[in-house]
């Protein structure tokens, strides 16, 4: 089971060398806040967490989801794309799915209605009768999914840790990936210039898998 999000926040403090009074202090916290935090009770906010990351000098993506170099010095393997150097040729069954209005990868909005309908495309099956496409609007998942690129929605399919998902919380919908943790929901831009947000489950009204980008061209 992987370490919840307070492990990391007391490794990173211990490799900095310091106590969670001090780190309570330079956060402005209650050094007990600190303590329901390592210990798994509760989470911080995502500016909270930045803060964390400066201060102990520690990446904000690798403290809340504990991915790739947990200090911006360390150099990650490059992700080779799935599939990439393979060939092979197989028969696909096309559909038509419905393209609905856009969903925004960058600042939340609501500006997603699944009731209206814009125009049909035709894709390879998705195994979904349900699937739907969205516009994406914004930049916040580049470079893997860009402004103007159509995203394939499909509400049956599971959604695990570290998909990315179209999703509604606190009546606001966006794009992102998503880490489940101790009743909250992380959604984790790939685009750094943005910062993670962490939700409660609770607030989450849907979360659906995508299974495919279209690139816009």
């Amino acid at each position: 089971m992987k370490p919840h999000i307070g492990v990391r926040i007391r490794e990173a403090r211990e490799n900095k060398g310091l106590d969670q009074a001090t780190l309570a202090a330079k956060l402005d916290i209650a050094t007990r806040t600190l303590q329901r935090w390592e210990k798994g009770d509760q989470v911080p906010d995502a500016v909270t967490l930045g803060k964390i990351g400066e201060i102990t000098g520690t990446l904000t993506h690798w403290l809340l989801t504990s991915e790739g170099a947990m200090y911006a010095h360390q150099n990650g393997g490059s992700e080779r794309a799935e599939g990439e150097g393979q060939f092979a040729f197989r028969r696909v069954k096309l559909v038509r799915i419905p393209v609905l209005s856009s969903v925004p990868a960058g600042k939340p909005n609501l500006i997603f209605h699944p009731d209206h309908i814009e125009k049909y495309i035709t894709v390879d099956d998705v195994k979904d009768a349900n699937a739907f496409a969205l516009k994406v609007d914004g930049d916040s998942m580049s470079p893997r999914i860009e402004d103007g690129d159509v995203i394939i929605v499909s509400p049956k399919r599971e959604v695990r840790n570290g998909d990315i998902c179209v999703l509604r919380a606190n009546d606001e919908d966006t794009v992102k990936k998503v880490i489940f943790e101790n009743g909250y929901v992380h959604l984790i831009p790939l685009n750094h210039d943005y910062e993670p947000v962490s939700v409660k489950k609770k607030d989450v009204a849907f979360i659906w898998r995508v299974v495919k980008v279209i690139k816009n061209i």
